[in-house]
């Protein structure tokens, strides 16, 4: 067993980016890989979910709760896409690159 193969067990939490040992681009699945990016996922997903409540709501006539899903679509579209943006650019930092370095994509 290499030496790198016993440092993994010991951090299981360190963010190691590029896997250079799986790949040979320097990101591929990064925003898989990186839990610190599900929660900004999760809130996407559920902004686009409330997206579509908006529009059903307005269609029905429900203005109350088309304004009220659209707001809520708003903030968790805008929170989730900050999320990922921010941890793609912790990463990035981390190896001295700014977040616009386009990197192997």
């Amino acid at each position: 067993m290499n030496a790198s193969a016993m440092d993994v067990g010991k951090h299981p939490h360190e963010h190691k980016f590029p896997d250079t040992e799986r790949t040979t681009r320097s990101h591929a699945g990064e925003s898989i890989q990186d839990s610190l990016n599900w929660p900004g996922f999760l809130l996407v997903g559920i902004g686009l979910v409330l997206f579509a409540s908006t529009l059903t709501a307005a269609g029905s006539g429900f203005v109350g709760w088309a304004l009220l899903a659209g707001v809520l679509s708003g903030v968790c579209l805008l929170m989730g896409v900050g999320i990922v943006l921010v941890e793609h650019r912790r990463i990035k930092v981390g190896e001295g690159l700014h977040l616009s370095d386009p990197c192997g994509h």
